[in-house]
């Protein structure tokens, strides 16, 4: 009996294994329909939008309603455009991003918190410029049939702010020229693999 017992333990996590990870659901980045958009007050009058061209994103869960959802964001810093390509030369500089020594910006979620209409929070970790620092996110979760692929698909449209004080980014730049503040949005479709 006792030989039978030890013997059934290894198959019976085997299966609870593999119902796991059936049960876990992953959804990839279409780059096409997704981006990382960025705003900040300039001379404390307007709002000056930039753009990361170049994003991927991974969503996991298991739970139907998406409660125990896993979410990380990754940004090619590089792939930098504020329509001003000068400015954009000067971003990727040592000075500012220096994308040559930190050339992504990540995003890895901690928790979920599901609110009324559609509503989702996520919490996590930006890492941007060589430090990691938390963060929360606040838009909608939606899911549905993609008509043109018939894959599954969900879409999340998230907004945040961190200050780049935060991060160590421009730290000689006067918050009277371009505020501390740094509104992120975040938009990402993605589809079941």
């Amino acid at each position: 009996m006792k030989k039978q017992f030890l013997f059934a333990l290894p198959i019976a996590a085997l299966i609870g294994l593999m119902s796991f990870n059936s049960a876990m659901n992953t959804y990839e980045l279409d780059g096409a329909h997704s981006g990382l958009r960025f705003g900040v007050t300039h001379m404390g009058l307007s709002t000056v939008e930039g753009f990361f061209t170049k994003c991927s994103s991974k969503f996991v869960c298991s739970a139907p309603d998406y409660s125990d959802a896993n979410v990380s964001f990754t940004a090619e810093v590089g792939s930098i455009n504020t329509f001003n390509e000068y400015r954009d030369k000067d971003l990727l500089s040592q000075g500012y991003f220096d994308s040559d020594k930190f050339s992504t910006i990540n995003f890895q979620s901690s928790g979920v918190k599901l609110l009324p209409n559609n509503k989702i929070m996520i919490y996590g970790n930006v890492t941007l410029h060589g430090v990691t620092k938390p963060a929360q996110f606040e838009g909608t979760l939606k899911a549905g049939k993609n008509l043109m692929s018939g894959k599954e698909t969900i879409a999340y449209h998230m907004i945040g702010v961190i200050k780049r004080s935060d991060f160590e980014l421009m730290p000689k730049l006067p918050i009277s020229i371009v505020s501390d503040e740094v509104e992120i949005t975040a938009n990402g479709e993605l589809s079941k693999m």
